[in-house]
C-alpha cells in the first residue's frame, strides 16, 4: 500500500475592512473645520511654554545676552533652595489654602441659604454671584481704595463712627488684606457649584428621613454632606487651581511687599525687574506643574461626578 499524504490547506486571507474612499473623506471634511483652531491653540499655548522650559536650563541674564551658558537643573535648585524663594512658596501654599477653605466654607453656607425658597431668592442669588463677574484689578482696586484706605476707606470709616480704632490694614495685615479680597471674589464661585450639588440631592429621601424623625442637622451630617463630598472637591481644586496661579491681588493691593510675595509674583520680579530669564522660567515651570497636578485631580472628580449622574439617570 502506498501512503497517500494531503497537502495541508491553507487559511484563508484574513480581511481588514476598510473604510471606503468617502467615508474617510467624510471623517476628514469634518475635522478639518478645527485644524485652524488646533494649530492656534499649539502655537500660542504648547510653543510658549517649551520656550520656558528650554530657557529655564540656562543661566541667562537679558542684561548680559552674551553671558548665557547652560545650567541643566541649576535653576530648579536655586528655586528651591534659595530662601526667599522658598518663603515665595510657603506664602503661595498658605494663600491657597486659606482662600480655598474660606471660600468653601462660606460658599456652603450661601448655598444653604439660596436652596431654600424665600421671596427675592433670585434677585439675592444676582447679587451673590456679581463679586465673581468683577475683572480681578478692579475687585483689587475697590479692596484697596474703598475699604482698606486708611483715610477715607468704608471700614475706617464705620470705626471711626463707633469710636473705635482706624488701623492701617494693608501695613498691619497685609497678607490678611489679600486674602479677603480674594474670598470676596471666590466665595459666589464655590457657592455655584455647592448650590448645583444640593438642587441634585434625592428629596425623596431627605423627606424619608424626617418622616422618621432626623433632625435638620442629622440630615445635613448623614444625607447632605456625604452627597456633596464631590462637589467640595471640584470646588476645593477647581479654586486651588486659579489661586495658585493668582496674580492681580498681590500686585495691586501691596505690590508684592510686607510678605505677600507669592510665586507669580516672584516670577514676575525675577523676570522684568531682575531679568534672569532662566531663573524666571524655571519658577514658572513649577507653577504649572502644580497647577497640572491639581487639575489632574479636579478632571478625575468631574469625570465620576458625570458616571454618577449617568448612573443615577
Amino acid at each position: 500500500m502506498t501512503a497517500t499524504t494531503t497537502a495541508p490547506v491553507a487559511a484563508p486571507p484574513v480581511r481588514t475592512e476598510q473604510k471606503p474612499p468617502s467615508d474617510r473623506l467624510r471623517a476628514w471634511a469634518t475635522r478639518a473645520p478645527l485644524l485652524p483652531a488646533l494649530i492656534f491653540m499649539i502655537a500660542v499655548t504648547q510653543l510658549p511654554f517649551v520656550a520656558t522650559l528650554v530657557i529655564s536650563f540656562f543661566d541667562w541674564n537679558s542684561l548680559y545676552p552674551d553671558a548665557r551658558s547652560f545650567t541643566g537643573f541649576g535653576n530648579y535648585t536655586e528655586v528651591l533652595t534659595d530662601a526667599a524663594l522658598r518663603k515665595s512658596v510657603w506664602t503661595t501654599i498658605l494663600l491657597t489654602v486659606t482662600v480655598v477653605l474660606a471660600s468653601l466654607v462660606l460658599g456652603l453656607g450661601l448655598a444653604l441659604l439660596l436652596d431654600r425658597k424665600f421671596k427675592g431668592r433670585g434677585l439675592v442669588r444676582t447679587l451673590l454671584i456679581a463679586p465673581f463677574l468683577v475683572v480681578p484689578v478692579a475687585a483689587a482696586l475697590l479692596w484697596k481704595h474703598v475699604l482698606y484706605n486708611p483715610e477715607y476707606g468704608l471700614l475706617n470709616g464705620l470705626l471711626h463712627y463707633v469710636g473705635g480704632p482706624e488701623p492701617d490694614w494693608i501695613s498691619n495685615t497685609p497678607l490678611l488684606a489679600v486674602e479677603m479680597s480674594l474670598i470676596w471674589q471666590w466665595t459666589p464661585f464655590m457657592m455655584l457649584i455647592l448650590l448645583a450639588g444640593l438642587q441634585s440631592r434625592d428629596h425623596a429621601q431627605i423627606e424619608a428621613a424626617k418622616v422618621d424623625g432626623a433632625s435638620g442637622w442629622q440630615v445635613f451630617r448623614y444625607l447632605t454632606l456625604p452627597h456633596l463630598r464631590r462637589y467640595l472637591e471640584l470646588g476645593a481644586l477647581l479654586g486651588s487651581i486659579y489661586i495658585v496661579q493668582n496674580f492681580d491681588a498681590v500686585f495691586t493691593i501691596t505690590s508684592g511687599g510686607l510678605g505677600t510675595a507669592n510665586l507669580p509674583y516672584t516670577v514676575y520680579q525675577s523676570f522684568y525687574q531682575a531679568h534672569e530669564n532662566g531663573l524666571a522660567s524655571a519658577a514658572g515651570v513649577l507653577v504649572v506643574i502644580g497647577s497640572i497636578i491639581i487639575a489632574t485631580f479636579a478632571l478625575r472628580v468631574v469625570s465620576s461626578l458625570f458616571r454618577e449622574e449617568v448612573s443615577r439617570a
